[in-house]
């Protein structure tokens, strides 16, 4: 194993963890590879104690709201980047918390087409209440964004659309198609205490090979959020460039992405859809390799309860896959060590399918700490508390 913690560590470490609490500013850098959802009330407990976590967000949303988007204006899915801007926005900031419910808000999905423009326009006119609650100079930037989109929505169907995801596309439109100025400007805007990024830029999608040998294209056929859940296992997921063919794309992250990565004091490959949030991050080329360049911890914090997307699966094929994923830039030469040293379960409270087999995991040079993770508050699920708090101990 090439990383070696030499001293024992306190899982929670109360000396740490006030330290951190006091000097948010100066907090640890973990970074965390995710969806939008599950993640985004530890996301919020996270700012209480560092102002510097990293969320390497998927971009391949191919259902409700966001299919829409996408489907009009040929780009990826922006709804789990915005979901994660907010959790991390700083509520207590002037303003802030009208721009967090103009953000969640979304248009009714049983209005018809005059209704749903009116709203819109009565929007972009500032006469909305939630518009209008906004102080300026937010209120104005804002407004900016609405009408840009009205200069570019044509037919669009605004039937149930995010507020948030039509404001963030009309500065991605705006800014020539490019995501990072409009992540740059909101994160401004609304004191995000964090960093947020999609894996990559572009416009496509996940595909999967289900056991039993059905071929699946589009996230929103595997999550059992949208469509029916899946009948078969997954067993293996890979990235296509449209919903109507599962030909395997292949596309690099970037230097910047990269950079990010190697820049982690702790890497977390956390809770929330298996293969749709976690593995799916992984899979652009140069993922695994910026991984295993960095010799910070990596730790996996498996789900507790369901997910739809493992069926079939236990804690230890869950490593496996994970494993796979990781190493699949250069296998021969990403050792486990590289790219996973930790497991971090609650065998008291949570739920694993399979059981945790901790000498199996131990045989493969990952060690499990186990510590209370799940509250009587949360159960069967991780308490985004102590799971923020374990991760913090460990950096």
């Amino acid at each position: 194993m090439r990383i070696k913690i030499k001293r024992e560590v306190r899982v929670p470490d109360p000396i740490k963890l006030e330290r951190y609490r006091r000097t948010p500013d100066l907090g640890p850098k973990l970074l965390f590879f995710s969806g939008g959802t599950a993640l985004k009330k530890t996301s919020t407990v996270l700012t209480q104690y560092t102002h510097n976590s990293i969320h390497v967000i998927t971009p391949f949303d191919s259902g409700g709201s966001s299919a829409v988007i996408r489907n009009q204006f040929k780009m990826f899915g922006i709804g789990d980047i915005r979901n994660r801007l907010m959790a991390l926005a700083d509520q207590s900031v002037l303003g802030n918390p009208e721009i967090y419910k103009l953000f969640s808000y979304r248009l009714p999905k049983d209005a018809d087409d005059n209704e749903l423009r009116a709203e819109f326009e009565e929007m972009m006119e500032c006469k909305h209440p939630l518009v209008r609650d906004i102080p300026s100079p937010m209120r104005k930037i804002i407004r900016n964004h609405f009408i840009q989109f009205a200069n570019v929505m044509d037919d669009f169907n605004l039937r149930g659309a995010s507020i948030g995801n039509l404001i963030l596309t009309a500065g991605y439109i705006n800014n020539r198609r490019h995501i990072d100025p409009v992540i740059f400007i909101f994160s401004k805007l609304v004191e995000v205490r964090g960093i947020v990024r999609p894996t990559v830029n572009k416009d496509i999608h996940l595909a999967a090979e289900l056991e039993d040998g059905t071929f699946v294209v589009g996230q929103h056929l595997l999550t059992g959020k949208e469509a029916s859940p899946i009948g078969s296992g997954i067993k293996k997921l890979w990235l296509a460039e449209h919903l109507e063919d599962s030909t395997p794309c292949t596309i690099q992250i970037r230097n910047k992405m990269r950079k990010l990565i190697k820049s982690a004091e702790l890497i977390c490959y956390p809770l929330g859809s298996f293969y749709s949030s976690v593995v799916a991050n992984l899979l652009p080329e140069g993922i695994g390799t910026a991984i295993s360049e960095n010799r910070c911890p990596k730790i996996f914090t498996p789900n507790t309860g369901t997910d739809p997307e493992l069926k079939g699966h236990s804690l230890s094929d869950q490593i496996h896959k994970l494993l796979y994923y990781l190493r699949k830039d250069d296998p021969e030469n990403i050792a486990v060590s590289d790219v996973l040293n930790f497991i971090l379960v609650d065998s008291v409270n949570g739920i694993y399918p399979g059981g945790i087999d901790k000498k199996e995991i131990n045989k493969l040079g990952i060690r499990v700490i186990d510590c209370e993770l799940v509250s009587e508050k949360s159960t069967p699920y991780l308490d985004p508390l102590l799971l923020s708090q374990a991760l913090l101990s460990l950096t």
